[in-house]
This record gives structure tokens, C-alpha cells and sequence, in this order.
């Protein structure tokens, strides 16, 4: 059976739920991934409104629709990030960003986090996708001079931050997958691998695999597949192109997306250096049944054109694993 292939409603919110899911349907999708955020999934209403979690199900029903997932990466990019900014409050009700307190934002990002895991209960998904924050992420460069028990100091911070999250998660059955990503507190191979020693493995944490975020790193998204395979708990299908000419870098300039001087940008599915093929193949190695989630970003590129094209590259893409040998036949009967 193929794997369902879904639409993350993130970049989407500016349109009404019932609008984009009309879309979806005619673009041939199979369900939705919804952001909390717009009037996609609003965990507030999930947990007082007796009809909303109906509300929902209706309009994708209508539609042929499924969720597999919610998201809340925005409110979780607040719960641990070092410094709190303007920048958050743009991307936080006024609910939660209160009078801006930095741990007091924080403090509300968590519980809605923990919130919004008992909201998907109600909604009857499994995983809940979404962001971090980091507290170590401005320590990039190692200078000035960063020790590693500085390092140490704020993966420790960032799991007694999340523990109390991810209890609230176990209680709900729910799982959490962090979208590995510059500014989070796991961004590649080796930063996961911490991520999950600070937690101490538990299994309510995982990731929602996104290999753009791997490509303009210029790291296989592979070996991100083999290393966790049991880790992988939900897939962001997202493109990236990297282009380094001579005078372009990997860190962006300060270049907002869109901009041609950019060393990489995101772009639709199929236009960049992401290896899907390889990707489904490794995904087919660990038995990886959930859906493939069109997360659609390309700022060169008209987004009705781009997700009614990504449905269709995606399908092609995918295949189910071999049940046998190739060469099976070749065998004589005896």
C-alpha cells in the first residue's frame, strides 16, 4: 500500500480550513497535516469547545480528507530558546506572548505544548510535529571561546524544559517529532544524538525528517534515516537548492529567502538537489509506513502550481519494497 501523501497547512494559514482543504482534494492529496495556527487547529478551542475537534473532522471528511499529524512549531520554537525577541511575538498569540516577560513566554509555550498534545488526543492523531527552541544555538561558532560545558549546560536546560512536555505527551499516547533544524536544539546528525542522551532516550521524542534542512548543510539526509530508524516518526517532503558559485556561503548573508544572492535556498519538491529516490529507499529499509507530508516552500514559484506539481512528483517517487530476491526466479525447482 502507498504511503498517504499529505499537505502541511503551515504556509497555508492566510486561507480558511474548508478553503484549502477544497483545494487539497482537487490537487489529489490525502489528507492534511495542520498547523495550530490560522484556523487550522486551534489548540484552545481543541480543549474547551466541545464541537471543535468535530468541526474539523467534518470539513476533511467532506473533502476525503485524513490528519495524521498536527504541528505547533511555533509556540515550541519559544519554550527553550535563549533569548526571547520581537521576532517571537510576531509568530505567538497575544495569549501567550502576555506582556513578554521572557520566561514568562516561555513558560506559556510550554504549557501549550503540553496542551496541545492532549488536544491531539482528542483529535486522534499520534504524532505532533513541531520546533524546540535551543538554548545553545547562538553558540554556534565557538567564539568568543565557548567551552563544552557551556554546551553541556544547555542541553541540560533544554531537557528540563521539554521532560515535563514530553510527560504530558506519554499521558496523551502521543508522540512528539522535532523538526531537525538550524536554530533548534538538534540540527544534524550529531546534535539528534545529544538531543536524545539529554532525554535519556525516552520514546515520546523523535523527529519529523526533513531533508532540505540536511541538503544546504551539505550532509547526506540518508544518513540521518539510518541512524535513527527508530526515531523517524513523521516526513516533511521540502526541497532545497544549494548554490555556491564563488561568492555565495551556506550561512545566508543575512539574505531574506528569494533572494538570487543566497548561497541555497528552499525550493518545490523536485527542483532542488534533495535525492527522493534515495530517501524512499532508505525510508522502505526501516519500514517507515507513515505519510509523506508536502511541505511547500519556494519563493520563486507560484504555490498553487508547486502543490498540485509536488502531489504528483511525490507519488511518482514513491514505491513499496521489494518482497523478494530479484533473482529469486532465476532458481530451478527441484
Amino acid at each position: 500500500m502507498a504511503r498517504p501523501v499529505t499537505l502541511f497547512t503551515g504556509q497555508w494559514a492566510d486561507l480558511p480550513l474548508e478553503t484549502l482543504a477544497e483545494k487539497v482534494a482537487g490537487w489529489g492529496y490525502d489528507g492534511l497535516e495542520l498547523a495550530c495556527w490560522g484556523d487550522h487547529f486551534e489548540v484552545d478551542k481543541a480543549l474547551s469547545d466541545d464541537s471543535y475537534i468535530q468541526s474539523r473532522h467534518d470539513i476533511l471528511e467532506k473533502y476525503g480528507l485524513k490528519c495524521y499529524a498536527i504541528s505547533n512549531h511555533l509556540v515550541g520554537q519559544c519554550v527553550a530558546d535563549a533569548y526571547i525577541d520581537e521576532r517571537h511575538k510576531s509568530i505567538l498569540p497575544s495569549r501567550l506572548w502576555g506582556d513578554g516577560d521572557p520566561e514568562g513566554v516561555r513558560a506559556r509555550s510550554a504549557n501549550e505544548m503540553a496542551a496541545t498534545a492532549a488536544a491531539a488526543q482528542l483529535m486522534g492523531v499520534k504524532v505532533v510535529n513541531g520546533f524546540t527552541g535551543s538554548p545553545v544555538w547562538h553558540m554556534i561558532y565557538r567564539f568568543p571561546p565557548t567551552s563544552d560545558a557551556m554546551i553541556d549546560a544547555g542541553y541540560r536546560e533544554f531537557a528540563d524544559r521539554w521532560n515535563p512536555i514530553l510527560d504530558a505527551f506519554d499521558r496523551a499516547g502521543v508522540r512528539f517529532a522535532l523538526e531537525a533544524h538550524p536554530t533548534e536544539i538538534a540540527y544534524d546528525i550529531y546534535t539528534a544524538e545529544k538531543t536524545l542522551a539529554a532525554l535519556d532516550h525516552r520514546p515520546a521524542f523523535g523527529f519529523n525528517f526533513d531533508p532540505s534542512h540536511f541538503a544546504h548543510q551539505l550532509f547526506n539526509p540518508v544518513h540521518f534515516i539510518e541512524r535513527f530508524p527508530d526515531r523517524i516518526y513523521h516526513m516533511h517532503v521540502k526541497d532545497a537548492k544549494v548554490n555556491l558559485n564563488g561568492f555565495t556561503s551556506i550561512l545566508a548573508s543575512h539574505l531574506n529567502f528569494g533572494d538570487s544572492r543566497r548561497g541555497w535556498d528552499f525550493v518545490s519538491p523536485g527542483h532542488g538537489d534533495v535525492d527522493l529516490e534515495g530517501i524512499i529507499r532508505a525510508l522502505n529499509r526501516i519500514g517507515y509506513e507513515g505519510p509523506l507530508s508536502v511541505e511547500w516552500e519556494d519563493s520563486g514559484m507560484d504555490r498553487e502550481h508547486g502543490a498540485a506539481e509536488a502531489v504528483t512528483v511525490v507519488r511518482k517517487a514513491d514505491f513499496k519494497p521489494a518482497a523478494g530476491a530479484f533473482d529469486a526466479a532465476f532458481e530451478s525447482s527441484k
